[in-house]
């Protein structure tokens, strides 16, 4: 997805959003801590991006991949707007009728009278084989 005569790529992104850049035969990924650091552009790199929280609003996190010519000229650049979405799964854990999406029972599952945790039943069947 790079321009032609793009030869090193910087990224920059808001505080929401961790970037990780992972080049072709090295096992550990690269933070992208700041603004102002280049990259080779070479085969293989890929930039993995993600969220540890909601977003508060539609498009409230954003990258930006800047790529840069021989002598660092900068060419373009490529933006992507990013949407945390929060999920959980919200359970009667402790059995008493009330569904809690905080209650300490959740992780763990105890069997009997007194039990508590979640039962999940799962369908694993070959319905599309």
């Amino acid at each position: 997805a790079a321009p032609a005569g793009a030869v090193a790529f910087g990224v920059k992104h808001t505080d929401g959003v961790s970037v990780d850049v992972l080049f072709r035969g090295r096992a550990e990924p690269e933070a992208v801590s700041g603004a102002g650091t280049r990259w080779p552009l070479d085969e293989g790199t890929v930039l993995r991006f993600s969220m540890s929280r909601a977003s508060s609003e539609v498009n409230d996190n954003k990258v930006t991949v800047s790529f840069y010519a021989e002598g660092g000229k900068p060419i373009n650049q490529a933006g992507v707007f990013l949407t945390g979405v929060g999920i959980s799964l919200d359970v009667d854990a402790d059995q008493d009728g009330v569904v809690e999406k905080n209650s300490p029972n959740k992780a763990s599952w105890a069997w009997g009278p007194e039990g508590h945790g979640a039962i999940l039943l799962v369908s694993c069947d070959k319905e599309f084989p």
